[in-house]
């Protein structure tokens, strides 16, 4: 099992950017998908962003795409999401999950993640 702590997180105003960074300890990564998910006050959990083992590929939620980078690096065990154009709808709790990765195959559903982080919050003011 992996233990993730997500950080990074904050009050920042509309338009501008924040990087979360996750941290991952207890075995490697480097066969690990990970993705990122958010929760809203009052809303369900859902999918932002996820990346493969290598960082080779990417996949993002429409509300998300183009404004939101996810990468990774394995020797530092840590994955990022830049999220830049902030905006107040983006205002949730950030997690981070990962999962061994099948060969190939790419993770959106939150039941397909075993490990996740304590969660970090970020603010848009409008």
């Amino acid at each position: 099992q992996v233990q993730l702590i997500e950080s990074g997180g904050g009050l920042v105003q509309a338009g501008g950017s924040l990087r979360l960074s996750c941290a991952a300890s207890g075995r490697t990564i480097t066969n690990y998908a990970m993705g990122w998910f958010r929760q809203a006050p009052g809303e369900e959990r859902e999918f932002v962003a996820t990346i493969n083992w290598s960082g080779s590929m990417t996949y993002y939620a429409d509300s998300v795409k183009g404004r939101f980078t996810i990468s990774r690096d394995n020797a530092k065990s840590t994955v990022y999401l830049q999220m830049d154009s902030l905006k107040p709808e983006d205002t949730a709790v950030y997690y981070c999950a990962g999962t061994i990765e099948g060969y190939g195959t790419m993770y959106y559903f939150e039941y397909e993640y075993e490990d996740w982080g304590q969660g970090t919050q970020v603010t848009v003011s409008s």
